[in-house]
C-alpha cells in the first residue's frame, strides 16, 4: 500500500467522467489499497479514484459505522428516497464546507475487489457520501450543488 497524492481544485482531472472498470485486475485491487490508505491518513471519509489522478470508476467509503470500509468499483446508485440537507467537505476542496441538499437514503450497486456484485443501503451520513462519491465520478463537486459553500472554521450563517 501506498498513499497517493489527493488532486486538489481546480485540477481539470476532478472534472471529467471516469471510465468503467473493464476488469478486476492487481492493479485495482492496489488502487484500491491505495485509497483506503490515503483516505484514512487524510481523515476523510470516502475517496474517489479521480481525487487521486485515475479516472476510473472506484471509491471506497468509511463512514465510522457498523459497515467498516466498503469498496465499490463501476457503482450506480440505484434508488433515492427522503432528503436532508447539511454540511459537506472534501479532501479535494481544502478549507471549504458547504451546504449540500441530498437523498437521505440511497441505494447503490457496484462490484466488490472479487468482482462480485453487492447492493448497499445507507441512510444520513453514507448516504450523503455514497452520493458525494458517485458524483466524483461523474465530474461534479459538492461547491456546484451546495446552497452555500463557507470556510471550514466558520459556523454557516442562519
Amino acid at each position: 500500500m501506498a498513499l497517493r497524492i489527493i488532486v486538489k481544485d481546480p485540477d481539470p482531472v476532478l472534472r471529467q467522467v471516469c471510465k468503467p472498470v473493464p476488469k478486476i485486475t492487481p492493479n485495482i485491487h492496489k488502487l484500491l489499497d491505495d485509497m483506503a490508505q490515503t483516505m484514512y491518513d487524510a481523515q476523510g471519509v470516502g475517496l474517489a479514484a479521480p481525487q487521486v489522478g485515475i479516472l476510473k470508476r472506484v471509491i471506497v467509503m468509511d463512514v465510522g459505522d457498523d459497515n467498516g470500509l466498503i469498496e465499490l468499483i463501476n457503482p450506480e446508485i440505484v434508488s433515492k428516497e427522503g432528503e436532508q440537507l447539511g454540511p459537506e467537505g472534501c479532501l479535494s476542496i481544502p478549507g471549504l464546507s458547504g451546504d449540500v441538499r441530498r437523498a437521505n437514503k440511497v441505494t447503490v450497486k457496484g462490484l466488490n475487489r472479487n468482482g462480485e456484485e453487492i447492493t448497499i443501503t445507507g441512510e444520513e451520513l453514507l448516504a450523503r457520501c455514497i452520493q458525494h462519491e458517485v458524483d466524483h465520478l461523474n465530474g461534479v463537486l459538492f461547491t456546484d450543488l451546495a446552497s452555500k459553500v463557507y470556510p471550514n472554521e466558520a459556523e454557516p450563517e442562519e
